[in-house]
């Protein structure tokens, strides 16, 4: 039989130990005991704290968050006995929305009274999540979800690849991480990849020098070179010229590069962020990307929902892009409960771009700044956003492949070919590929394993 621990303890030193929010709340939502953290971060007074409601505290709200719709820890536990975790916005001591992770644990008093415990950890505040302008906005789990993995990728500076349809907001998404990151005081450098013409993206990208080309009068650095020290978010990686992609991969790997016309090896230390709706994976089978650069920035991979895995969020996203028109009066636009039920109910291919334009578009049709679902248009045009450069480009590129001989291999016999190579060019020092593959020895000794490779190089191995 377990040892149970007999001797009382006080439990306001007991969660006053805990560096993040904690508090104890009893079955009718009466917060029993708080500590310090809790108090600070919700702008409540230690001495009158308890004795508040939890949901009046924490949401700002007058019922229970299960009774708004949302997953509730306390339900959840004095349901189950069972703890439970949930992602949730609850609103600090300035009124402002804050993202955050809740860890509910059941606690037991001495007569075996249950009580719910919660710890609280802080994801991310809404300042974090855009601009006045624009910003990333919702409640609904998948939105939560999202915001959580790109919060655990801003703690390290590995590679992040954002997937999602167009229109999700792939570049707030990528700002977000960035202003998260310790790279937020450094520059923060976008290239839309869909946008320049093959002919002059490797000046765009790498910069040159004076007489690289015709016409060419001048030096210029190039947007790896502007964002030294920060983050530099290329956007439809997928467009990258394919002859390009070695020097971007040198660049990322070794941080050395040369301009355009250049002789001399300049260094930059920057993370890269990129951001694709296409699907890597078959293009690297396909011949259309190289699997190493494909390895070299999907080192941390994230999928942005789409607005219709997570219509929750419809409503509140358009009251609030609603609430910075102005009519052609200069005043304040509004939006009435129809068309808002109307908007929740349509697919949006678009997304949160489609449904910006939605908005815009009956805006300028109303008389009086109403809204109403009269005045909605839906296009139902497909889902990609189509960019005609962009679109010759993957054209002439699918056409230059077709002329290719079909190699019909897996993304598994990619990979190993891949490694095999690198033993080859290292002579077999595993640590020195591990490092290239950003993986672990371990990873690699069993990948070798699976890929019948442990012998490549061996013995040039042993004897370097």
């Amino acid at each position: 039989m377990p040892h149970r621990f007999q001797h009382a303890i006080d439990l306001q030193s007991v969660i006053d130990a805990a560096d993040n929010a904690f508090v104890v709340i009893d079955a009718d939502y009466n917060i029993v005991a708080a500590n310090k953290a809790y108090c600070n971060a919700y702008g409540i007074d230690a001495e009158s704290i308890v004795g508040h409601k939890c949901h009046k505290v924490s949401h700002h709200s007058d019922v229970p968050c299960h009774l708004n719709g949302e997953d509730c820890p306390h339900k959840q536990v004095f349901e189950t006995g069972q703890p439970f975790q949930v992602l949730h916005i609850h609103y600090d001591a300035n009124n402002q929305e804050e993202h955050v992770r809740i860890k509910g644990s059941p606690i037991y008093n001495a007569e075996g009274k249950l009580f719910l415990g919660e710890a609280i950890f802080p994801v991310a505040k809404s300042d974090d999540l855009g601009c006045d302008e624009q910003r990333m906005l919702g409640s609904s789990p998948a939105f939560l979800a999202c915001i959580e993995e790109m919060s655990g990728a801003a703690a390290s500076d590995v590679p992040v690849l954002l997937n999602g349809e167009s229109g999700v907001g792939k570049e707030l998404a990528a700002n977000f991480i960035h202003k998260k990151s310790d790279r937020r005081d450094k520059p923060f450098v976008a290239i839309d990849c869909a946008s320049i013409s093959e002919g002059i993206f490797e000046s765009e990208l790498f910069g040159h020098e004076r007489g690289a080309f015709t016409g060419c009068v001048g030096r210029r650095h190039g947007l790896i070179e502007s964002c030294d020290g920060g983050t530099l978010f290329m956007d439809e990686i997928s467009e990258v010229p394919l002859a390009l992609q070695g020097r971007l991969l040198r660049a990322l790997d070794t941080g050395y590069f040369r301009r355009l016309g250049g002789r001399e090896d300049l260094h930059v230390d920057v993370r890269v962020i990129c951001a694709t709706h296409s699907n890597l994976r078959k293009m690297v089978e396909r011949g259309a990307f190289r699997a190493d650069l494909y390895y070299r920035i999907a080192g941390i991979s994230i999928t942005i929902p789409p607005l219709r895995e997570r219509r929750v969020d419809i409503i509140p996203m358009s009251k609030a892009l609603v609430g910075k028109m102005r009519d052609a009066n200069g005043d304040q636009a509004r939006i009435s409960q129809d068309a808002l039920d109307m908007l929740q109910q349509y697919d949006f291919p678009g997304n949160v771009r489609e449904l910006k334009n939605i908005l815009q578009k009956a805006l300028s049709l109303s008389t009086n700044g109403l809204i109403t679902p009269d005045l909605l248009q839906f296009d139902h045009i497909a889902s990609v956003h189509i960019n005609p450069l962009a679109d010759r480009r993957s054209k002439s590129r699918e056409d230059e492949t077709a002329k290719q001989p079909t190699t019909n291999r897996s993304i598994t016999e990619i990979e190993a070919t891949h490694i095999e190579s690198l033993l080859h060019q290292y002579n077999g020092h595993r640590a020195k590929v591990a490092e290239v593959l950003k993986i672990s020895e371990r990873t690699l000794y069993r990948k070798l394993k699976q890929y019948n490779l442990t012998h490549v190089g061996k013995q040039r191995g042993k004897s370097a």
